[in-house]
């Protein structure tokens, strides 16, 4: 009979464990939900969003080489210099490492850039965020032209 009472002691220990973590997002969960509302950001050109996902050493890599810091990355978007009018993201991969995430994947987007009109464009996307301060902060991005 003992081992019933400790194994129905385990059972409900077990139990408790899992449904105290069930509310909680994974590390994994909560870097899609930076990554979404980076996106979400970059769409609505919302600088305040923008600053409060983006590290202060952020360095943003362009397709065509161009490296911007945090400020001209947000300048850009904001003064509407880059325009983005719809972003998918597809085959994304989200690899947590400590405190360190790292991000791929497919970026199709329409543009509408100052001085250049409508556009599209499909990159390879690499993103490296940070937890810092108890959120995830995107330290670093680089991109390259699909194939």
């Amino acid at each position: 009979m003992k081992w019933k009472k400790a194994l129905s002691v385990f059972v409900v220990c077990v139990l408790v464990s899992t449904l105290r973590g069930a509310g909680q997002p994974s590390a994994v969960q909560e870097v899609e939900q930076a990554v979404h509302a980076l996106t979400q950001a970059m769409l609505s050109a919302d600088g305040p969003m923008l600053r409060k996902l983006t590290s202060d050493a952020l360095s943003y890599g362009h397709s065509s080489g161009k490296v911007e810091t945090k400020a001209e990355f947000v300048e850009t978007l904001v003064s509407g210099i880059s325009v983005f009018e719809d972003i998918q993201l597809t085959d994304q991969t989200v690899d947590v490492i400590d405190q360190t995430a790292v991000v791929r994947h497919v970026l199709t987007a329409k543009t509408n850039d100052k001085g250049k009109g409508p556009g599209t464009v499909k990159l390879y996307v690499l993103l490296v965020w940070v937890r810092q301060g108890g959120q995830w902060s995107l330290v670093a991005r680089q991109a390259v032209k699909a194939l």
